[in-house]
C-alpha cells in the first residue's frame, strides 16, 4: 500500500490515472475538473473486484453450457474451438466498449452510475445531432429485447426442467401414458411450484436458492465431465470425429453406418460446416452472452475502473467462462459427434434405476441436479422480466398495486411454461433468444453506443466507425440467418 493521499489530491491523482487509461472524454467536452464519478460514487454494500468476478461467473455459466457439445457438432472440433474463441472475444469486446463508453458518459453528465438503457439513451442524446431524438427509442428497444430475451430464457428453463424430470421418470418406469406426454410434466408438475416461487416478493429472499442453484449446477458439471471423461478413457476418441465438418442424420438415406455410444445403428452423411454456422453462432452467443448483467455489476463495484482493462474483471471472468465452455463442448464432441440431442444431459443415457451401477447413479445425479438448479434459477431470471413488464403496467395503470402485480406474475409464469409445449427442440427457443435478442443487445447496441459517445472530437473516428460498422453487419447477419435457422427448428 502506498502513502495516504489527502482527498483533494487523491481526486486529482485518480483523474491523472483515468486520463492515462483513456477513460476521460476528449478535451472539447466540458467537464468539472474536480468531478470524479468513481470517487463520488456512493453504493450501499459495494462489491469488491473478487465479488464482482464471482457474480460474473455465476451470470455467465448458465444452462447454455449444456448445449456446447451440440454446437461443436455443427462445425467439427477444430472449427468449433476456433469459432468459440472468436464469438467469446467479440462478445467480451462489445461488453468492454459498453462499459468504457459508460465511463466517458459519467464525466459528460456528472453521473456516478447508469443502467444499460441509461447509457444508450445518454450516448445518443449527447452524440451526433441527427441521432439525438432517437435516444428514448433506443432505450425502449433495449428494454423490449431484454424482456423478450429473459422471458424466452424462462421458457427454455421450463423445457430443460421438464425434459430432465421426464427422463428420470422414464428410468423409474412410470406408466408409459404418463411418461411419454411431455406436456404433462410442464403443466402438472412444474406450473404450480413455479407460480408459488414467483410470488416471492423480493430478490433478497432468493439468495439461499441462488446459492443452492450454484452448488447443484457445479455438482452437475463435475458429474458430466466425469461421465464424458470416463467414456473417453474407456472407449477412446470417437471414430467419426472431424477437425472441420458436420454429420447429419438421414432417416431415409444410407451413406454409411456407424454406431453411437449406445451401439444403436444410425444413418448419417457428412455436410458442409458453412450450412451449420448460423446454428453454431446462436447457440454460442446464447451461452456466452451476459450483456444484461454487465452494467448492474459495474454499478455495484467499489472500484468500477477495475472492471475493464487487459487484466480487468471482465477479461478475467470471460476468459475463465470461455475455457470452461470450450472444455465441455470439446469433450462432448470427442465423446460422440453423431448424437443429435440438444442437451448434453440427454446424451447421458439412463436405464432402469440401478444405483449399484456407478454410471447409472451418475446419470441420475446429473439430471436431478440440473432440474433443481434450473428450477431455482428460473425465479431469478423471472424477476428481470417482471420488473420490465411491471414498469409498462404502471405507465398504463398508474394506480396498479400489489393485487395487479401478483396477477401479472401469474400470467407471465403461465405463458412462460405454456410456450415449450409447442417446442420439440430447445434449439428453437435458443435460436430466437440468441439470434434476435442477444445479437441486438450484445453486438449492435454497444457498437452504436461507442460510436455516438466518441463521435465529437474523436481522432480515430474513421477507424472506429469502420470497426463498428463491421460489428453491426455481423450482428445483422446473425439476426437474419439465425432467425431463419430458428424457424426451421420450430417447423421440425
Amino acid at each position: 500500500m502506498g502513502p495516504d493521499i489527502p482527498l483533494t489530491q487523491k481526486k486529482n491523482h485518480d483523474k491523472t490515472q483515468h486520463i492515462k487509461n483513456g477513460i476521460f472524454p476528449s478535451k472539447d467536452v466540458e467537464n468539472d475538473d474536480n468531478f470524479n464519478p468513481f470517487a463520488e460514487r456512493v453504493v450501499e454494500n459495494p462489491t469488491t473486484d473478487g465479488d464482482t468476478l464471482t457474480h460474473l461467473l455465476k451470470a455467465s455459466l448458465g444452462t447454455g453450457i449444456l448445449q456446447m457439445p451440440s454446437a461443436f457438432r455443427c462445425l467439427g472440433w477444430g472449427m468449433g474451438l476456433t469459432m468459440t474463441l472468436v464469438v467469446a472475444f467479440v462478445c467480451t469486446y462489445c461488453a468492454y466498449i459498453l462499459v468504457k463508453s459508460a465511463h466517458v458518459l459519467y464525466f459528460k453528465t456528472k453521473k456516478t452510475s447508469m443502467s444499460f438503457g441509461d447509457v444508450a439513451q445518454t450516448a445518443l442524446e449527447t452524440g451526433p445531432a441527427p441521432f439525438r431524438k432517437y435516444g428514448l427509442l433506443l432505450r425502449w428497444i433495449i428494454d423490449i429485447c431484454l424482456f423478450i430475451a429473459y422471458f424466452l430464457t424462462c421458457s427454455a428453463y421450463a423445457y430443460i426442467i421438464a425434459k430432465n424430470i421426464k427422463e428420470i421418470c422414464n428410468g423409474l418406469q412410470y406408466s408409459a401414458s404418463f411418461s411419454e406426454n411431455f406436456n404433462i410434466y410442464l403443466l402438472a408438475i412444474l406450473l404450480v411450484p413455479i407460480i408459488i416461487f414467483s410470488y416471492i416478493p423480493d430478490l433478497k429472499y432468493l439468495a439461499p436458492f441462488s446459492m443452492m442453484a450454484n452448488v447443484l449446477m457445479g455438482i452437475a458439471l463435475i458429474a458430466i465431465f466425469g461421465w464424458l471423461g470416463g467414456g473417453l478413457i474407456k472407449n477412446g476418441i470417437h471414430s467419426r470425429v472431424q477437425f472441420i465438418g458436420n454429420i447429419q442424420l438421414l432417416p431415409n438415406e444410407t451413406n454409411s453406418t456407424a454406431f453411437n455410444s449406445t451401439n444403436s445403428p444410425i444413418i448419417y452423411k457428412e455436410s458442409s460446416w458453412i450450412l451449420e454456422l448460423p446454428k453454431f453462432l446462436y447457440i454460442t452467443i446464447f451461452a456466452i452472452e451476459a450483456i444484461g448483467v454487465i452494467m448492474p455489476l459495474e454499478n455495484k463495484m467499489k472500484t468500477p475502473q477495475n472492471f475493464v482493462g487487459p487484466l480487468g474483471v471482465l477479461s478475467k471472468g470471460m476468459g475463465i467462462v470461455t475455457m470452461i465452455y470450450i472444455a465441455l463442448g470439446l469433450t462432448g464432441y470427442l465423446w460422440d459427434p453423431t448424437v443429435t440431442s440438444d442437451l448434453v444431459t440427454s446424451d447421458i443415457k439412463i436405464e432402469i434405476i440401478d444405483l449399484s451401477n456407478l454410471m447409472t447413479f451418475v446419470a441420475y445425479i446429473v439430471r436431478s441436479s440440473v432440474a433443481l438448479a434450473v428450477f431455482f434459477t428460473f425465479t431469478l431470471q423471472f424477476f428481470v422480466c417482471l420488473e420490465t413488464a411491471w414498469r409498462c403496467v404502471k405507465l398504463i395503470l398508474p394506480k396498479a398495486g400489489t393485487k395487479e402485480n401478483y396477477i401479472l406474475r401469474t400470467i407471465l409464469v403461465i405463458a412462460a411454461v405454456i410456450i415449450p409445449m409447442g417446442v420439440k427442440q430447445l434449439g428453437a427457443l435458443v435460436g430466437l433468444i440468441g439470434a434476435v435478442c442477444f445479437s441486438i443487445l450484445g453486438l449492435l447496441v454497444p457498437a452504436i453506443i461507442e460510436s455516438a459517445t466518441y463521435w465529437k472530437g474523436d481522432k480515430h473516428r474513421v477507424l472506429r466507425t469502420i470497426k463498428n460498422v463491421i460489428i453491426a453487419i455481423v450482428s445483422i447477419l446473425v439476426l437474419i440467418f439465425g432467425s431463419i435457422e430458428a424457424i426451421k427448428e420450430f417447423s421440425k
